[in-house]
């Protein structure tokens, strides 16, 4: 995205670009943000956030590459380490190469209690990580003074736990808090009286809340709630309230009434407030009293480096219960004096030097939409703080002595901190199976290296695979390529990237998609060999044939996938939990064929029959076309055939193709031409000729009442952006499909001007036929 211009490169923020919106994306084009700390969960913001497209990012640290960086950062290498490179100049490369439209600096200055804040003043985003909670305070208080307030964010992973704050000031305007596109209700009555009771078609739940506003439009009978705007009161799911009727006419029939999307303010509180009065999101809701209680352990562990200059030492029991009396105190000077949970104190203190790669993904991916969100004011930002803890991972590590947590001197030290060396060998031992290398499956890749999955001496391997080619909109989100990896195969480049975070790693990559086919080389046996298998596929058909192979093979199954800002994930144990096989979405409600070819009345239903036509005049038919002279390939014979009187498959559909076909660029325009009158305004003009607005049924109702909607036939102009598209996209598939030649000046407006100006358009003639 060139933010100077604010065009935006729609080959690759084509599917960001559907999710915010155009002028989020310009937003977010001229903001510059500034990050402190590259460490793990440091470098996972900075790439999440230079991926979307902000203009300029600028990371800071002042810490050295050493030995643990290698198992939590996948931008720094041993070369880092053996030249002592400072972690932001180590990382400034590869991060800037993700997006060619973001500049990223360095800095490397020294950042604490005695910095003159001045500089600060150039962001629109402040985020800290590794950052002390008096300097977090100091930093805070600066942002949010500032007119309008610099929004601040601070994140960070200690071992098993995680937090999140943020702070955009006294007051946020958030311009569309869902994303979503604005609702639209068929309306079967209104009734007259206070207040008037809106009631939806039969099974379409009107999905509002109470608060929300709509507007309305089409409706008969109580014509002055046509435009007007007003504020619903749920009632049921199918039926709300909209204030008083009683003095309108009778509702007849007909009407919609659409969602208005209104702007909604967020405020903020500063983090000295926030400290001992904390606005906590449940993110768990089986662990309800778990933010409150991680919120107070998290201050116990920074009182405690406050106190004696370190952070507990690993595994070490005395400065456990140390911080447990720390965290004691602590809950008594807090409003609502949340009672402490000595589990969680003492894992956080055994842990605090540890990391955790995936955890800091998972809080990293938040931090970074909380950016976006600070930058667009779009989405609901988060109030104010996000915990997060892994302590059912290492619960069951109890018993373990504190030598299995101590640092061997290897990559994975920050991750024996957490789990113990037991359980480094067995992910180092690990066979997995990881099928797909997209966005998620690259994120996998990533996660597989940090953990050491698949590194064992004797046993270990992570075997991927992926038939699809890399496009310029997979770099928006598959951080794992390149520009210079366009038209490679995804899972070979994934597999070569991913060795360059952990050399050490054993795959295996292939490109062959796992279906029926392909079980000669997935089969039951390889199955067997595999300890766990991922999918990280785009398609259900896909998920279920994996899902039972894996049922027949009683593998365990991760499963993930995303759709615009929603994402899951789900963990199938054979003998523990349900297969993917076992729940199954209610089947999507087919169109009516009548609908969509004369009545369409939502923006499903256009889209339905724009495909439709799409297929039936550019694949469909042409595939017919040439399937029959693949069966007979000499016209001769064709000739001869039908002469003697034998019919032949599809025969008419040749005759009529080859008599109609477009034989230069003129007659493409032209046929372009003609089919937009018989598409918007002929096919109008007919259904209103054999419906007519007044038509009654049997029983005396109208018959264009909702959900049906009266067309409008739509006279073709050439001035008209949407009309000229229609006319040049649809001459040039014509012109595709028929090997017919076309230059850019045939392209020109002078030029599809010129044709379409002398075209005879067919004037329209009714047909008695309904």
């Amino acid at each position: 995205m060139a933010a100077d211009s604010m065009e935006i490169d729609d080959a690759l923020y084509s599917r960001q670009r559907y999710v915010l919106g155009d002028t989020a994306m310009q937003k977010m084009a001229r903001s510059h943000v500034f990050l402190s700390g590259v460490g793990g969960l440091g470098v996972e913001i900075a790439k999440n956030i230079v991926l979307a497209g902000v203009k300029a990012l600028t990371v800071h640290d002042t810490k050295q590459c050493t030995k643990w960086d290698l198992g939590i950062n996948f931008f720094i290498h041993e070369d880092d380490i053996s030249s002592q490179r400072n972690r932001a100049e180590a990382t400034l490369h590869h991060i800037a190469e993700l997006n060619p439209y973001v500049h990223v600096a360095a800095s490397t200055v020294p950042l604490d209690e005695t910095t003159d804040l001045s500089f600060l003043k150039q962001f629109q985003c402040v985020i800290l990580t590794e950052a002390s909670l008096s300097l977090q305070k100091k930093i805070d208080d600066f942002c949010h003074a500032q007119q309008p307030p610099i929004k601040f964010i601070s994140a960070d992973v200690y071992g098993v736990c995680s937090r999140l704050f943020c702070d955009f000031g006294d007051e946020f305007e958030v311009l569309d808090t869902t994303g979503e596109e604005p609702k639209e209700i068929f309306i079967s009555n209104i009734t007259q009286s206070n207040p008037g009771i809106v009631t939806c078609l039969e099974n379409h739940p009107h999905r509002l809340e109470t608060g929300q506003l709509v507007t309305f439009r089409e409706v008969n009978g109580m014509s002055c709630l046509n435009g007007s705007t007003h504020q619903v009161t749920v009632v049921s799911p199918y039926s709300f309230s909209i204030g008083d009727t009683s003095d309108m006419e009778p509702y007849l029939h007909g009407g919609i009434a659409v969602q208005v999307k209104t702007t909604k303010m967020f405020y903020f509180e500063r983090l000295e407030k926030q400290l001992t009065n904390p606005l906590c999101l449940v993110a768990d809701f089986s662990k309800p009293e778990a933010p409150l209680q991680i919120h107070v352990a998290m201050l116990a562990l920074s009182r405690f480096q406050e106190s004696f200059g370190r952070a507990p030492n690993i595994g070490c029991l005395q400065d456990a219960e140390e911080m447990l009396k720390i965290a004691v105190s602590i809950s008594e000077t807090l409003e609502n004096k949340p009672q402490v949970n000595g589990d969680r104190v003492k894992w956080l203190s055994r842990t605090a030097r540890g990391f955790l790669a995936p955890l800091a993904a998972a809080v990293g991916g938040v931090a970074s939409q909380e950016v976006l969100k600070a930058v667009t004011g779009k989405f609901s930002p988060l109030q104010q703080w996000l915990y997060i803890d892994m302590l059912d991972i290492v619960t069951p590590l109890e018993k373990l002595g504190s030598e299995e947590f101590l640092p061997r001197g290897d990559r994975y030290d920050a991750l024996r901190a957490c789990i113990g060396d037991s359980l480094c060998q067995k992910l180092h031992d690990l066979n997995v199976f990881l099928v797909g290398c997209g966005a998620i499956g690259c994120e996998m890749l990533k996660n597989f290296a940090l953990l050491g999955v698949g590194t064992g001496q004797d046993k270990g391997l992570v075997t991927i695979t992926d038939p699809d080619l890399i496009e310029k909109s997979n770099l928006n989100r598959q951080f794992l390529f390149r520009p210079h990896h366009i038209q490679k195969p995804k899972s070979y480049t994934a597999a070569e990237a991913t060795l360059n975070i952990n050399p050490y790693l054993k795959i295996d990559s292939y490109i062959n998609k796992v279906c029926p086919a392909t079980e000669n080389t997935y089969s039951d046996e390889f199955y067997s060999k595999q300890d766990v298998v991922v999918t990280a596929l785009d398609n259900v058909e896909a998920r279920r044939y994996i899902d039972s192979r894996c049922v027949a093979n009683l593998r365990p199954l991760l499963d993930s996938g995303t759709m615009g800002t929603k994402g899951h994930t789900e963990v199938i144990v054979p003998h523990l939990t349900e297969s993917y096989n076992s729940h199954r979405d209610p089947p999507e409600e087919e169109i009516p064929f009548c609908t969509l070819k004369s009545f369409p009345a939502a923006i499903e239903h256009t889209i339905q029959w724009a495909r439709d036509k799409f297929e039936s005049l550019f694949s469909h038919k042409p595939s017919l076309f040439n399937k029959f002279w693949q069966t007979y390939p000499s016209a001769e014979e064709v000739l001869q055939r039908i002469k003697s009187g034998e019919s032949l498959e599809g025969c008419f559909h040749v005759i009529k193709t080859l008599s109609r076909r477009p034989r230069n660029w003129t007659q493409c325009v032209e046929l372009a031409r003609v089919k937009f009158e018989k598409y918007f305004s002929h096919k109008a003009l007919q259904l209103l000729h054999s419906f007519p607005l007044d038509t009654r049924l049997k029983d005396g109702s109208l018959f264009w009442q909702s959900p049906k909607r009266p067309p409008f036939p739509v006279k073709f102009d050439f001035n008209d952006p949407l009309h000229y598209d229609f006319i040049v996209s649809a001459a040039k598939l014509f012109a595709t499909v028929y090997c017919v030649p076309f230059t850019d000046k045939d392209l020109s407006e002078e030029s599809i001007l010129k044709i379409t100006s002398a075209v005879k358009v067919p004037e329209f003639r009714p047909s008695n036929k309904v």
